[in-house]
């Protein structure tokens, strides 16, 4: 199912990894991928109130968590830029979806990143 959400179909997800060559294109699209499947996720599931989003986006946070190795495979890590980057994505997602209440540090809370 596309995305339908005009601010999200606009969006320039992960610029400033896919703009930096510490981090493999292919590992930053797989991030990417996750990210715009919340987003579908958002629009399926419409969530009612702020404990909806946070739900998909722990799951979300978690799934990008079991990502890791693949960036130190290639040399890279997830460092501050990537760590501000990914937070800021999430903040824009549910800001997107009329969630602008949300907390950023809540929106990834479970991350190991």
């Amino acid at each position: 199912m596309p995305l339908t959400n005009a601010q999200v179909t606009a969006h320039a997800f992960l610029a400033a990894l896919y703009g930096d060559d510490c981090f493999p294109v292919s590992a930053v699209d797989r991030r990417r991928a996750v990210l715009l499947t919340l987003c579908g996720r958002l629009e399926t599931d419409r969530p009612a109130d702020l404990a909806g989003p946070y739900t998909l986006t722990h799951a979300a946070t978690e799934e990008i968590s079991g990502l890791q190795a693949e960036f130190e495979a290639a040399g890279s890590e997830i460092e501050t830029v990537a760590r501000d980057e990914l937070g800021g994505e999430f903040l824009f997602i549910a800001r997107a979806y009329g969630f602008g209440d949300a907390d950023t540090e809540e929106l990834i809370a479970p991350r190991d990143w």
